[in-house]
């Protein structure tokens, strides 16, 4: 525990060091770096169990057996490592599908090149304070309802099921509480009602008896139910233009992210734990296990793109989304399974 607490450490301490030489525009560790396999990936919560493929590939020894030397940050919401890789601070996020398309739409080209799901493995739970005013998204009206930071891909989904239930985006408010123990605060203490969140939270709040599951979508079923189809979310994205100049570089990402998935998918919940750093089961390892095949559900066992997922995104964003909602959107620019597929 004590060696990765040090491990990030030190990678955060390298990411500041690397944005203060870098600044916003700059590309330190771009073409220099992959040459002699070093990337720098953010990831949007590096304990969230929807991004254990990003972990897990590194505690497995795929990214290394592909001569790569991958350092992992973390960032607690999606849209603070989309902003990195904008900047040109990262290489590459593990993060959700949904934000290649909002940058698109800001004349920023990003494309997913590993597609790790096939669902968000998000979650609304309701406080049990609050359970009985809130029984659906149709009570969103007049709420606080906790996501992990504003335009992050939590608050995409929130104001869709809003929308989708006959509440407007501006009938109910979204707060920035994050992940782990402070959206556990936050649901305790009454500062929201409700919340969209992953696992491990989502079992520490209802081992916690602090609130309850009100809508599930970590599964491709509950997935289709509440988003009316697959809905791609956590994946490897990167610059289209940094894509197609290291291309070498990419196929080995893909190679170590796919081997990933594929040993997850005949492997069991409690083999998959074991491989993860100790630090990561906050809720104790019974609680952290159950988390991981609660959310096991929403991963491919290829890194493919499914066919019908990118439509459904675009649909959902475009339900509330004021900068999407008249976008002409390529979809077939927001992804690639040409690295997956070799």
């Amino acid at each position: 525990m004590r060696t990765h607490l040090k491990t990030t450490a030190v990678a955060a301490a390298a990411a500041l060091a690397l944005t203060a030489l870098t600044g916003c525009g700059g590309s330190a560790g771009g073409s220099a770096d992959a040459k002699d396999g070093r990337i720098q990936i953010m990831v949007g919560g590096l304990d969230k169990v929807i991004y254990l493929p990003a972990r897990l590939t590194q505690q497995l020894g795929y990214f290394k057996a592909e001569g790569l030397n991958v350092t992992l940050l973390t960032e607690p919401a999606g849209v603070q490592a989309t902003t990195s890789l904008v900047s040109g601070d990262v290489q590459g996020v593990v993060g959700f599908y949904d934000h290649t398309l909002d940058l698109q739409a800001k004349n920023k080209q990003v494309e997913s090149v590993v597609q790790l799901a096939h669902a968000p493995g998000e979650v609304e739970v309701v406080a049990n304070k609050a359970a009985s005013e809130l029984t659906s998204a149709k009570d969103f009206k007049g709420k606080k309802l906790g996501v992990t930071g504003l335009g992050s891909s939590t608050d995409f989904l929130t104001k869709y099921l809003a929308v989708k239930n006959g509440v407007q985006v501006n009938e109910f408010t979204p707060v920035a509480v994050g992940a782990g123990q402070t959206f556990l605060s936050a649901l305790e203490q009454g500062s929201i009602q409700g919340g969209m969140t992953t696992d491990p939270t989502v079992a520490q709040v209802v081992n916690k008896k602090i609130g309850k599951v009100l809508v599930d979508m970590r599964t491709p079923e509950g997935s289709k139910e509440a988003l009316g189809g697959p809905y791609p979310s956590s994946s490897l994205y990167m610059n289209t233009d940094w894509v197609n100049s290291h291309k070498d570089t990419v196929q080995k990402l893909a190679n170590a992210f796919v081997k990933t998935l594929k040993w997850m998918s005949t492997h069991t919940p409690e083999q998959i734990a074991e491989k993860m750093p100790a630090d990561y089961a906050q809720g104790g390892k019974e609680l952290y296990v159950q988390a991981i095949k609660d959310t096991l559900p929403m991963f491919t066992k290829d890194g493919v793109m499914p066919a019908d997922g990118p439509a459904t995104v675009e649909r959902v964003l475009k339900a509330f989304n004021p900068t999407l909602k008249n976008a002409t959107i390529d979809l077939n620019k927001t992804y690639t399974t040409e690295f997956v597929k070799k």
